[in-house]
């Protein structure tokens, strides 16, 4: 007989909502999914992060995770890296469904639609879990209507590291809200650095010997007039070399972990 253990619930903390995990999903050894209710009076736009935790030995442990829903989901997902030595990360990976855990009340972020001047290509470009918040927009009916092609690169090390590989292959096909506009507007370029891979190079080189335009509508270059560009994951200098040749970001190779470029004045990155 199986031995099934009880949900792990946690103390009431007037400072954080708390929530029920509904599934996980291991991409392998370095890599998780996992999403949990939607309390009823959170709200967030799509690309937003908010603080989730388990419980320490003082204080919650709570770390900053972008949420990979759009903004109409009834379930919160994420994305997540297992560090075996990690505070929080150690104890996450281990969580199954019906376990509780803390959330913050209030999400922000700046990789939201609204935080971009109008275009007509928008380029999401990702590095590991950098691919959250763009789960969470490329879902997003409002991103097809405002931009005419919708285009997620994610680059990881390894093959398996391509979470949610399938999904967008398939252009979103199953998904029921955006799967008519992706069928002609959504483009994924999935890219392996250490692994072989149909592609294999960092973002920066697919950008600049124009890989990352092979099938797009357009120049095949990023044009800073019309192009958008939304950026997210470990720093990555041959990325940001790639984009300022553009003229499409200006900013020191080292501060770019988070940013927006083509952004209004007053959206800042996310340090």
């Amino acid at each position: 007989m199986t031995d099934v253990r009880a949900p792990a619930l946690i103390p009431e903390n007037p400072a954080f909502l708390s929530a029920k995990v509904l599934w996980v999903k291991h991409w392998n050894e370095h890599l998780f999914s996992f999403a949990i209710e939607r309390p009823a009076s959170f709200r967030f736009r799509s690309g937003e992060f908010v603080m989730i935790g388990l419980p320490g030995d003082k204080k919650p442990l709570m770390r900053a995770y972008s949420i990979a829903s759009p903004h109409y989901a009834e379930e919160l997902e994420f994305l997540s890296i297992k560090v075996q030595d990690g505070p929080l990360t150690s104890k996450l990976q281990a969580i199954e469904p019906g376990d509780e855990l803390y959330m913050g009340k209030k999400p922000t972020g700046t990789l939201v639609l609204d935080a971009l001047l109008p275009g007509k290509r928008l380029f999401m470009l990702s590095t590991g879990t950098g691919l959250a918040p763009f789960l969470s927009l490329m879902r997003d009916p409002d991103v097809y209507s405002a931009y005419d092609k919708v285009v997620v690169a994610h680059s990881v090390r390894r093959v398996s590291d391509l979470a949610y590989h399938d999904e967008m292959e398939g252009r979103l096909a199953e998904d029921p809200l955006v799967a008519d506009e992706a069928a002609a507007q959504f483009h994924y370029v999935p890219t392996v650095t250490r692994e072989e891979f149909r592609t294999r190079a960092r973002l920066g080189a697919l950008i600049e010997d124009g890989t990352m335009f092979a099938g797009i509508d357009g120049a095949a270059g990023l044009d800073p007039e019309t192009d958008r560009v939304m950026l997210c994951g470990s720093t990555n200098p041959c990325a940001s070399s790639a984009l300022a040749k553009s003229r499409i970001i200006s900013v020191e190779p080292h501060s770019i972990t988070r940013s927006v470029s083509g952004s209004r004045p007053a959206a800042p990155s996310i340090p």
